[in-house]
């Protein structure tokens, strides 16, 4: 029985060894850096026409976009304080996207009926952005960069709300 613990032991010297001989051999490797995509990148968003959305037209602007649906009691209810907060901020370069992962008839139908002059479109990928409730309210400042997210429901036209979203440009 001893000579097998020695060849049992004598393999696993080897093995170690190989591993760290590889590893060492991998220094000389060079390493790739894969690119994070950003919040702002992976969101596809396309007109109710099916025209993608480059959001790279935005640049520069800060970029407030709403994901909500019709059927959402909560989403309907921020809808006037945010079209208040819109009106408030006319002067500013500030874009207001309404998005919904619905059927374009289910938007279309829902804007007729609304008093809003927002600018509907669809999402594409509501999943992969893993926005678990809605509404849900993304601001991103005019450099790309995710400055605001929060899931539920906002009262946009109070002045902390105003100058949250004036601010997130700066």
């Amino acid at each position: 029985m001893k000579p097998i613990y020695k060849i049992a032991v004598a393999f696993l010297f080897l093995l170690v060894s190989c591993k760290e001989k590889e590893s060492s051999s991998n220094k000389d490797k060079p390493t790739f850096v894969t690119k994070v995509e950003s919040e702002f990148d992976k969101i596809k968003l396309t007109e109710l026409d099916g025209t993608p959305i480059d959001l790279q037209q935005y640049q520069g602007k800060t970029l407030f976009i709403n994901f909500w649906a019709t059927w959402c009691g909560p989403c309907i209810q921020e809808m006037p304080s945010i079209q208040k907060a819109k009106n408030s901020m006319k002067d500013e370069d500030i874009v207001f996207l309404f998005a919904s992962n619905e059927e374009v008839e289910a938007i279309e139908t829902f804007k007729k009926k609304q008093p809003y002059d927002f600018h509907y479109v669809r999402v594409e990928n509501l999943e992969q952005l893993k926005i678990m409730a809605l509404p849900t309210t993304y601001i991103f400042d005019s450099n790309k960069k995710l400055v605001f997210s929060e899931m539920g429901y906002r009262k946009w036209d109070s002045k902390s709300n105003i100058d949250l979203i004036l601010n997130a440009g700066k």
